[in-house]
C-alpha cells in the first residue's frame, strides 16, 4: 500500500509540476485589457484553499465528525505551539519560493524556469538581457531555497506521527501570514486601488488550484517517499513541459546541452528506483 501511494503521489506531482508551470507562463505572459493580477495575492489565495482541504480531509478522517475535528486541530496545533512553530522556517521558505516562481516565470520561458542551465541560449529578440537575469536568479534561488525546506519538512514529517493534513494546515498558515506580509509590503498600494482580486480570471483560478494541490502532493511524495525522489519527478516534468514547449508552445529550442542533461535525469531515476535481486548463495562443493 505504502509504495501503490509513493508512486501514485509521484506521478500526481509530475503531472501538477508540468501543468502549473505552463498554466502560470500564459498567464504572466496573456496580455489582457484591466491590471494584470497579483502573484502576492495569489500566493496567498492558494495557501488559504490548501488550509481549507486540509480541514476537510481531517474532518472526513474524522468520521464527518466537528466534535472529533475540533478536539483534533485543538490537541495538534493550540497544545503544541512548540511543534507547530517548527514549521514556521519551511513555511516562510516555500512562500519565497512560490512567489519567485511568479518572477521566474513572468521573465523566462517554461523550459529555461525548469532547468537554469540553457538560459543563454534563448532569443534575444524575445526577452531582453535584463529580464533573463531577473527570471534565472528568481529560479535559482528558488531552487536553493527549496532543497533546504524539502530536507527539513522531511525530517519533520518522520520524526512525528501528526498526520500529513495536520502538517499541511500548521504550514499553510505560517504561509498565509507570510503571504499576506509580502502583500501589504510589496502590493498594498495596487490592493487599496483596485482590490485584492484584481485581474483574476479562470486561467488565474486554475494556476491557484494547482499551486494549491502542488503543496498537498508534495507533503505526500515527501511523507511516502523521500525528498531526493520529489526532486527526480520534479526533474522529469522537466522534460514533460520542455516537449510541450517545442512542440505545442513553439517558445524553446532544446539545446544538445539540454538533451545531455535530459539523458542524465531519465538515467538518475531509473537507478535511484532500480532494486537489483540479490544474487544466490553459491553452492558448496
Amino acid at each position: 500500500m505504502s509504495a501503490n501511494l509513493k508512486y501514485l503521489s509521484l506521478g500526481i506531482l509530475v503531472f501538477q509540476t508540468t501543468s502549473l508551470v505552463l498554466t502560470m507562463r500564459y498567464s504572466r505572459t496573456l496580455k489582457e485589457e484591466g491590471p494584470r493580477y497579483l502573484s502576492s495575492t495569489a500566493v496567498v489565495v492558494a495557501e488559504l484553499l490548501k488550509i481549507t482541504a486540509c480541514i476537510l480531509l481531517v474532518y472526513k478522517d474524522s468520521k464527518c465528525s466537528l466534535r472529533a475535528l475540533n478536539r483534533i486541530l485543538h490537541d495538534e496545533i493550540l497544545n503544541k505551539p512548540m511543534e507547530t512553530l517548527k514549521l514556521a522556517i519551511p513555511s516562510g521558505i516555500y512562500t519565497l519560493q512560490n512567489n519567485l516562481l511568479y518572477v521566474a516565470l513572468s521573465n523566462l520561458d517554461a523550459a529555461t524556469y525548469q532547468w537554469p542551465s540553457d538560459s543563454q541560449e534563448l532569443d534575444s529578440k524575445e526577452l531582453s538581457a535584463g529580464s533573463q537575469f531577473v527570471g534565472l536568479m528568481a529560479v535559482l534561488t528558488a531552487c536553493f531555497s527549496s532543497g533546504f525546506a524539502g530536507v527539513y519538512f522531511e525530517k519533520i514529517l518522520k520524526e512525528t506521527k501528526q498526520s500529513v493534513w495536520i502538517r499541511n494546515i500548521q504550514l499553510g498558515f505560517f504561509g498565509s501570514i507570510f503571504g499576506l506580509m509580502g502583500v501589504y509590503v510589496y502590493d498594498g498600494e495596487l490592493v487599496s486601488k483596485n482590490g485584492f482580486f484584481q485581474g483574476y480570471n479562470q486561467l488565474t483560478w486554475i494556476v491557484v488550484v494547482l499551486q494549491a494541490l502542488g503543496g498537498l502532493v508534495i507533503a505526500a511524495v515527501i511523507k511516502y517517499a523521500d525528498n531526493i525522489l520529489k526532486g527526480f519527478a520534479t526533474s522529469l516534468s522537466i522534460i514533460l513541459s520542455t516537449l510541450i514547449s517545442y512542440f505545442w508552445l513553439q517558445d524553446f529550442v532544446p539545446t544538445s546541452v539540454f538533451f545531455l542533461g535530459a539523458i542524465l535525469v531519465i538515467t538518475a531515476t531509473f537507478l535511484y528506483g532500480y532494486d537489483p535481486k540479490p544474487a544466490g548463495n553459491p553452492t558448496k562443493a
